[in-house]
């Protein structure tokens, strides 16, 4: 007779590989057909909204892994949030204004010399939109679940209107205005940057110090003596107006040979080092606010540079006299402004210098360096040059220098309302936390906001100009240009006349004549992308402002979330969030930052094509996503293997529920011990990932469904319960209370990990008998439930898993000595060490069951036994039989004469249930 036959083996079509790379796509497209986004919102309609506001990534080139990484996390919490009882829906959007655009045209070669300003706008709106679907495809890949189809895009009529609105709103409260202020300039954008665009690199600069003479030394000085500044821009003496010394410091007139100098009196051994002077006399000390107003002679003009007095001088480097250009820097420019200073700035808008700079028209700033060194040398004025390298701040898209550079811009004045936005970062909920003080560093220290660039492709600022230049901005000519974009679109501010952009009938008492200009400047693209609490969140149907997270990589503290903000509490008072999650950076395996030219850039779409997109989100999952977050192929590998585990975990339990039906299910109380102490611990680890999850903590909700896989499940529950799902009856009570909670566990562990492991969560629903809903999707997460008598159960069988570790390493020693084979040939006896663990075995049935061993004997006194911390053991080989069947040694082989290989247990099961196959023997 074929034993092989009575045996309850494992069925299931739920194969062993993952095929993922194949299996998703299919999936992918099943989910389209069968609209699951769609369904899964008429599901929860009416529950608590929860929103999660997109941040729009930059619709230019391929999705990489900082993307990848972006993208799923979102993924997760508005999957989780939509089983845990909140109607979550998802608008993805994107970027599509600014420089890297007008940039990718001209490496197309599209020559906008020779097209309109408004045809080369559609060709950036082209651009832009074929951007967006190719990333919309691969965020699809990603498994991310999403209104893909009705995005929000910053181009859209009806963004750029809400945007023009938030704009006019903001200048309504007079935070608004246009004047001329040193910013960054950009001259590889050709454009004002703000703060947020500017990157920190290692630049090679010139060192130089200069001597002023002295012109008008009023009753303080000779007249012989020289002013001594430092300055690391030689380019900007052409611009120096003025030497700035601290009031509170003290100066000194020090002679060197027949020179004599003027420096901050403490830093005077330090600069003798530095000019290598044998011996400086200090002839005359004097406070820094007895100079004012005395008069240098510049180094290379006939022009007066004036002794002023500003705070912002220090000792902590250069000489304690600083130079001072008011058309190249901010505290220049603040100060030359109390002191009526022109803003002197020789430098267009390429980064070349104009006829402002004698001698040096047409030169290049960073070339003219060595021009204006030699001439200073010249004149005799250089004292010194050197070459140090220093941190400086560079334009985060060309990656080129950049400079301070006074022209007109339009400026949003963050001081005027910084306290409140101050106030309401103090309310927000930040993960991590040192997001709230990085933030609140970033807008305390914060002046105005240049909002102005000077590019062609973005959102126009909506201003008119009157015949004497006047600003025309207000409540008409705002609401009236926002439904022209409403209606044709923002590319008609360059099609149209400003009379006709105007409303009818518009009259100014500044153009008598009727006669009136627009402004040509685009607003920054972060005031775009800064808008969409108004452009996205208030006007969509289905969101609402606040949203209650926003999502983004820790660069956005500069970026979208400062924007975001700043709009948001100028025209509603309020924050636009109410938690900001920031992640960190995807670094190579060694920690490294990925680079082409390295070549250890690892790409999203390799990994998906290769292992699938479930193990990207596995390794998502599976790093501390807060901080920075490495990956490389190893690093996928043992993903893959941490998949694998889960998987097969699921394939074993599914095999064994192959006969089993709801009809099965047993109550509780029917349950077996061990398995009612199996599905408690199912209830802690449901509330660990539910707190997890609530917590934004997925590394948790994926450590604690793996351990229990791997250690409670496949170590234990699911090993020695081969030897009941196997051998007994289809129908025993042991293995339909077994199959109980089973079904129980696999359905909420695939619930816990659908966020996660999204397509192969709908793949293993799809092969659980008695599921109803076609996508595990369209269900809720598990609670945590009232297991009956859990207290005692916990302590019972904690202590016996205690006692089971004991056993297993003494079975260990056995193999290792030879004492025995496989588990099953072992005979165990077991003396318990004190009373309390007595009392645990004594009330354990299927000890050799529960132990993977044949046989197994609890005596009182045990000589010459292996003591462990709760039991001494002896371990010998068991001197009975196998059971062909069952494979269990034991004495009663033989002992039924119809199935003389079989072991009593196995005859019986035999001889009640296959009668059929009897027949056939």
């Amino acid at each position: 007779m074929e034993y092989k036959k009575t045996l309850n083996m494992p069925k299931t079509a739920f194969p062993m590989r993952g095929n993922l790379p194949n299996k998703e796509p299919k999936l992918q497209e099943k989910w389209d057909e069968e609209k699951i986004y769609q369904k899964v919102q008429e599901r929860t309609k009416g529950r608590p909204l929860f929103v999660l506001h997109d941040g729009p990534p930059y619709a230019n080139g391929d999705i990489h892994m900082g993307h990848a990484l972006n993208k799923v996390l979102k993924d997760f919490i508005v999957k989780y949030k939509s089983m845990a009882g909140f109607h979550a829906p998802y608008v993805p959007g994107w970027d599509t204004h600014g420089l890297p655009i007008e940039q990718a045209l001209a490496k197309k070669k599209v020559n906008r010399k020779k097209m309109s300003v408004a045809e080369f706008r559609q060709k950036c709106a082209e651009y832009a939109l074929k951007q967006i679907d190719n990333q919309r495809a691969q965020f699809k890949q990603l498994g991310v679940r999403g209104d893909w189809e009705n995005p929000y895009i910053t181009l859209n009529k009806s963004y750029e209107a809400a945007q023009i609105k938030v704009f006019g709103d903001m200048a309504k409260k007079g935070y608004i205005y246009k004047g001329l202020k040193p910013v960054y300039w950009s001259p590889s954008s050709e454009s004002a940057l703000a703060e947020a665009e500017i990157e920190y690199q290692d630049k090679r600069s010139p060192s130089i110090y200069v001597a002023f003479d002295v012109k008008d030394g009023g009753d303080l000085l000779d007249g012989d003596e020289k002013f001594i500044i430092w300055t690391t821009t030689p380019w900007t003496i052409p611009a120096n107006l003025a030497i700035a010394v601290h009031p509170d410091l003290e100066y000194a007139v020090v002679k060197v040979e027949n020179q004599k100098y003027i420096i901050a009196h403490e830093m005077l051994n330090q600069l003798k080092e530095t000019f290598e002077w044998t011996e400086a006399e200090v002839v005359k000390t004097f406070k820094g606010q007895e100079a004012e107003k005395l008069v240098a002679k510049h180094p290379l003009y006939e022009r007066d540079s004036i002794l002023i007095l500003g705070d912002h001088v220090t000792t902590e480097s250069g000489t304690g006299l600083v130079h001072t250009a008011p058309g190249h820097g901010e505290d220049d420019f603040i100060i030359g402004k109390q002191y009526g200073l022109d803003v002197l700035c020789p430098v267009d808008e390429k980064g070349y210098f104009t006829d402002e700079a004698p001698g040096f028209e047409g030169l290049f700033y960073d070339a003219a360096n060595k021009e204006i060194t030699q001439q200073l040398d010249n004149s005799q004025a250089l004292l010194k040059l050197d070459f140090i390298t220093h941190s400086y701040p560079h334009d985060w898209r060309t990656k080129k220098p950049t400079i301070f550079r006074a022209t007109n811009q339009w400026f949003a004045s963050i001081k005027d309302f910084r306290n409140e936005i101050l106030e309401e970062i103090k309310r927000i909920n930040w993960l991590p936390k040192w997001g709230e003080t990085r933030l609140f560093n970033m807008v305390r220290d914060r002046e105005d906001w240049c909002i102005s660039r000077q590019r062609t492709w973005g959102v126009p600022i909506p201003v008119f100009y009157a015949e004497d230049r006047t600003p025309i901005i207000n409540d008409e000519t705002i609401s009236h240009v926002a439904k022209l974009f409403e209606e044709h679109g923002s590319n008609i501010w360059f099609e149209w006349d400003a009379k006709d952009l105007l409303p009818e009938g518009f009259t100014s008492e500044n153009s008598p004549n009727g006669k009136f200009t627009k402004e040509n400047d685009i607003m920054d693209v972060w005031f775009d992308s800064g808008s969409s609490h108004e452009g996205v969140l208030e006007n969509h149907e289905e969101l609402k402002r606040p949203a209650d997270v926003y999502l983004e990589g820790s660069d956005q503290y500069r970026g979208w979330f400062n924007s975001s903000i700043s709009t948001a509490v100028a025209v509603t008072g309020k924050a636009p969030y109410e938690t900001i999650i920031s992640h960190g950076f995807a670094l190579d395996g060694q920690g490294r930052k990925m680079s082409k030219s390295v070549g250890n850039v690892v790409v999203p779409s390799k990994v998906m094509k290769q292992y699938g997109a479930d193990i990207l989100r596995l390794w998502v999952a599976s790093v501390d996503y807060q901080a920075d977050v490495r990956i490389s192929d190893e690093i996928i590998k043992q993903t893959s293997e941490g998949y694998r585990k889960i998987r097969n975990t699921f394939r074993f339990m599914l095999g064994n529920l192959n006969d089993f039906e709801t009809s099965h299910i047993t109550a509780d109380d029917q349950l077996q011990e061990i398995d009612r102490y199996m599905l408690y611990k199912l209830q802690q680890v449901i509330e660990k990932a539910r707190k997890a999850y609530d917590e934004y903590d997925f590394s948790t909700v994926y450590q604690t469904i793996h351990h229990f896989c791997s250690i409670d499940l496949s170590s234990f529950y699911l090993d020695f319960a081969k030897d009941i799902l196997y051998i007994e009856a289809p129908d025993h009570p042991r293995r339909r209370s077994i199959q109980t909670v089973y079904y129980e566990i696999i359905r909420s562990l695939v619930q816990l990990l659908s966020p996660i492991l999204t397509h192969t969560m709908d793949e293993v629903w799809s092969h659980i008998p008695g599921v109803k809903e076609e996508s595990v999707q369209l269900t809720d997460m598990p609670s945590p439930r009232e297991v009956k008598g859990s207290e005692q159960l916990e302590k019972k069988w904690d202590q016996f898993m205690d006692i089971r570790d004991d056993i297993l390493k003494a079975l260990e020693e056995a193999r290792a000595e030879k004492v025995i084979g496989k588990s099953l040939e072992a005979s165990v006896s077991i003396q318990a060490n004190n009373e309390k663990v007595e009392a645990v075995l004594k009330e354990i049935p299927y000890l050799h069951q529960l132990l993977i061993v044949s046989d197994v004997k609890i005596v009182d006194q045990l000589d010459g036994g292996q003591s462990y911390e709760h039991v001494t053991l002896s371990i010998g080989k068991h001197e009975g039989e196998t059971c062909e069947r069952c494979w269990v040694v034991s004495n009663t082989v033989g002992e039924d004469e119809d199935h003389p290989t079989l072991c009593t247990r196995c005859a019986t099961v035999v001889k009640e249930n296959y009668t059929e196959l009897q027949q056939e023997k």
